[in-house]
């Protein structure tokens, strides 16, 4: 399984930024996906996720409302779209694919394949 990631980048507070995953070796359109991010000095957390048909979706609590996950199973990517950045928002971001199919988790101990990570910066 390989998940590359890519679009991360600077902006400043406010700004938006779309990350884009790219899945190859694994049955993408049976698997859900996820985001997670990694703040200097932090844990790695959980951001958001979607399952494989796109009708379940996740988000954690600080990026509701402002990111948005979705997939193009066609193209075996999923983006996550991030609006309203904020400081705070600042990390690797890693996408991320299940152990198993057809499930979608929240938690990182149920994701098995992981991405390199794409920087993002939010400059205040």
């Amino acid at each position: 399984v390989q998940l590359q990631a890519s679009g991360g980048g600077l902006v400043q507070a406010g700004g938006s930024l779309r990350l884009s995953c790219a899945a190859s070796g694994l049955a993408f359109s049976n698997s859900a996906m996820g985001w997670f991010r990694q703040a200097p000095g932090k844990e790695r957390e959980f951001v958001a996720a979607i399952s494989w048909n796109g009708r379940i979706i996740y988000y954690a609590d600080s990026v509701k409302g402002r990111f948005i996950i979705s997939r193009e199973n066609a193209k075996t990517t999923v983006y996550l779209r991030m609006n309203s950045l904020k400081p705070e928002d600042t990390a690797v971001y890693y996408c991320a694919a299940p152990s198993r199919l057809w499930i979608t988790p929240k938690e990182e101990g149920d994701f098995g394949s992981w991405g390199q990570g794409t920087q993002v910066t939010v400059s205040s």
